[in-house]
């Protein structure tokens, strides 16, 4: 159980000057300040920081987004959309935060907090 609870503390960073095409899997956190072109996966939170720019999906516990994010997003707990933010795609989670001066075109689809 240890060795669970190391890896959900993990935090993962992708650089302003780094440029990844791919699949990204993780179980910890991950924050991208770069850019990523690809597919997103970790049991743990997902920030897309205000220089970053995402091109593809996303799945994630918590979700927040300060740059540009083109793709499908699903957060399993809650989504942020901070105000510098531009979201193209559609959105799937359970809560959802959007402030004043974000971005959002697409569909969002949200669950109540008791379904699983």
């Amino acid at each position: 159980m240890a060795n669970k609870e190391r890896e959900s503390q993990e935090n993962n960073i992708i650089g302003q000057s780094t440029h990844i095409e791919g699949t990204i899997k993780s179980q910890g956190n991950i924050r991208i300040d770069g850019r990523v072109r690809g597919t997103i996966n970790t049991e743990g939170n997902f920030i897309v920081g205000l220089t970053g720019e995402i091109e593809g999906h996303s799945h994630a516990r918590n979700i927040t987004i300060s740059g540009k994010y083109n793709g499908n997003i699903e957060a399993t707990e809650k989504l942020i959309l901070e105000n510098n933010s531009n979201v193209s795609g559609d959105i799937n989670t359970r809560r959802l935060v959007i402030d004043d001066g974000a971005i959002f075109n697409g569909n969002c689809s949200m669950k109540p907090s008791d379904e699983v």
